[in-house]
């Protein structure tokens, strides 16, 4: 039997042939998505624990089963004003020691006060008097129905789990009772830490604070800060009348919802879904509201208001002919030196960093990270690779001026290490226009 297949060295005893298939050099472009969100709510139904994926379709198609409402639902307003923008919503539930409705027969599968709407009709089988058809109804909306000899042969459904041991008898119609939602903002601590600590493992674009309570704010901004700065994540955080931040990680939304019975911080939903949806070449200046919450505008009526807090880093919502639009898409940065300018004030700035280091981060970990030697050869293999992905956000006017021998590639200080160094330049979106009309 002859030699055959790969080699490393030419070191084989064998007669044959040895041959080894390897890929042209190609560059690494890609560019990650953006339309990401983390958001901790308080739900009145939901998965109880951890963090659960929603998508847009998702919510069109099984609000019910996900939120406990259909997707017109009046208790949806603010995660429908969220998907304006959002793509993918990672949720956890704030609700903290809620309890689960139940009765006889069945017991709500998440808990909340929406298992309370829940109720349970069994009747008997037309065709079969023996058997029983079990019905379990949330509102008027019927979401399951079986037909069964005994409660045993019961299955879960998506809204209750049965009692095996019941006795089935004709109802028309037992509700479940006893749900509660728990606490939702009982102390920094608890429930909101827990979900943010859930949601560390997720990447995402903005991170939504949906509270009025200072000392959960405060847990919010330390939070985005403590990420940011330290453990290297790079998203915004939203949030609504943060005070003085001075961060362009922290997006403070000024104008309150005012609508029968709206969140004061109602707008947080919206600014967040699009703040995360837009591209990395956009910006949400002069964008229009479109969201379901009533928002306040006496705050921001005047040029002196908006000149005020426009300075002050505050996200603003100004009345524009019958629209409403955001006035300029900032964060709260405003200390600026010459080290940290104003460009780190604007989002769309800060939106091409992040996704310049998400996507670094991502190819180097995933190509290079304990793959390819640390010599010339290699560095150069990076270097192409960054490079490609600079002029990726040339090519869609994400960056421009870009200049590829300005990016060096050297050997750290330890065999291990490669430092980088490079000079970009985000292109921002057109806000300001001065005219010098010569009338001769």
């Amino acid at each position: 039997m002859l030699g055959g297949g790969p080699f490393l060295t030419q070191n084989k005893a064998l007669p044959g042939t040895y041959h080894n298939f390897i890929s042209a050099q190609r560059a690494f472009v890609n560019l990650s998505d953006r339309g990401y969100v983390g958001q901790p709510i308080a739900l009145d139904w939901g998965q109880d624990n951890g963090v659960f994926t929603v998508t847009l379709e998702d919510l069109q198609k099984d609000s019910l089963k996900i939120f406990g409402y259909d997707y017109t639902h009046l208790k949806l307003k603010g995660i429908r004003d969220l998907f304006k923008g959002a793509i993918t919503v990672f949720f956890a539930k704030l609700n903290l020691g809620g309890k689960v409705a139940e009765n006889e027969l069945a017991k709500a599968k998440y808990k909340g006060i929406r298992g309370n709407d829940i109720r349970i009709v069994v009747q008997t089988n037309v065709d079969d008097p023996t058997n029983f058809d079990v019905l379990t109804y949330i509102d008027a909306i019927l979401g399951d129905e079986q037909t069964v000899a005994t409660a045993a042969d019961l299955i879960p459904n998506d809204f209750v789990v049965f009692k095996a041991d019941a006795t089935l008898a004709v109802t028309a119609g037992t509700p479940l009772a006893g749900g509660d939602n728990g606490a939702t903002a009982v102390t920094a601590g608890t429930p909101h830490q827990t979900a943010l600590d859930d949601l560390e493992a997720y990447g995402f674009n903005t991170l939504g604070c949906l509270s009025s309570e200072p000392t959960i704010k405060s847990l919010y901004v330390e939070y985005t800060k403590r990420i940011r700065d330290t453990v290297g994540g790079k998203f915004q955080l939203v949030g609504h009348k943060l005070g003085k931040m001075d961060h362009e990680g922290i997006i403070d939304v000024q104008n309150d919802a005012i609508g029968d019975g709206e969140e004061v911080f109602g707008a947080v939903y919206w600014a967040t879904g699009v703040q995360a949806g837009v591209a990395v070449n956009k910006s949400n200046t002069n964008k229009t509201y479109t969201g379901e919450h009533t928002l306040d505008m006496t705050e921001t009526k005047t040029q002196s208001q908006l000149t005020a807090l426009l300075k002050a880093g505050k996200y603003v919502f100004h009345r524009v002919g019958e629209d409403i639009n955001v006035l300029e898409d900032v964060n709260t940065f405003t200390s600026f030196t010459p080290d940290k300018n104003e460009d780190f004030s604007m989002n769309q700035v800060i939106r091409v960093l992040d996704q310049i280091a998400i996507d670094t981060a991502q190819l180097f970990n995933s190509r290079y990270l304990g793959k390819v030697p640390n010599d010339q050869d290699g560095r150069i293999s990076l270097w192409n690779d960054i490079v490609a992905h600079r002029n990726e956000l040339v090519g869609i006017r994400a960056i421009q001026n870009f200049v590829s021998d300005q990016v060096i590639v050297e050997p750290g200080n330890s065999k291990k290490a490669v430092v980088v160094n490079e000079v970009v330049e985000p292109t921002v979106a057109m806000s300001q226009l001065y005219i010098t009309t010569t009338v001769a």
